[in-house]
């Protein structure tokens, strides 16, 4: 809350603004911090509220479980579609990867081919962008296709 009471919102791109700021004052202190965003990390996997994540540690997650059940839901339908937000997402890799690929043509320019090969080989190999439902659904055929495996196929009654 502000001192006038206002409940304050904070935006992401406010945070990650201060996040930047107070790795450089960390910096001018002479303590080595970063502020790297996920995506320039290649993580792709959602930012989870820490009750969720503790959770699903647990193997207690409401909110996962719903999520996968919707999900589940869909692939049974074969209603499942990709989320309006992927574009934004597959958009980002490309920066990402544009500007990865970039130190590696300075670092390459510099002389430093070792360090320029494994910055480019991070960039290029890096898992393609998914949306969170995309990851379960993945998550779930990964896990219909190893209880196929172990159980065997079905079998078909037989008709004589």
């Amino acid at each position: 809350m502000s001192e006038q009471g206002v409940r304050l919102n904070i935006r992401k791109a406010t945070l990650r603004r201060w996040r930047k700021e107070f790795a450089r004052h960390l910096r001018a202190h002479g303590v080595e911090a970063n502020a790297t965003e996920r995506a320039v990390r290649g993580n792709r996997l959602p930012a989870k509220l820490d009750g969720i994540y503790r959770a699903e540690q647990r193997g207690e997650s409401r909110h996962t479980r719903t999520r996968a059940e919707a999900v589940g839901r869909k692939l049974l339908k074969g209603d499942f579609r990709v989320e309006h937000g992927k574009a934004r997402l597959v958009e980002t890799r490309r920066e990402v990867e544009r500007g990865w690929f970039a130190v590696s043509d300075i670092l390459m320019a510099e002389g430093r081919r070792k360090l320029a090969h494994e910055v480019w080989r991070f960039a290029a190999e890096m898992p393609p962008p998914k949306t969170e439902p995309e990851l379960i659904a993945e998550n779930l055929r990964g896990r219909v296709r190893d209880a196929r495996t172990r159980d065997g196929p079905a079998q078909t009654p037989r008709s004589y």
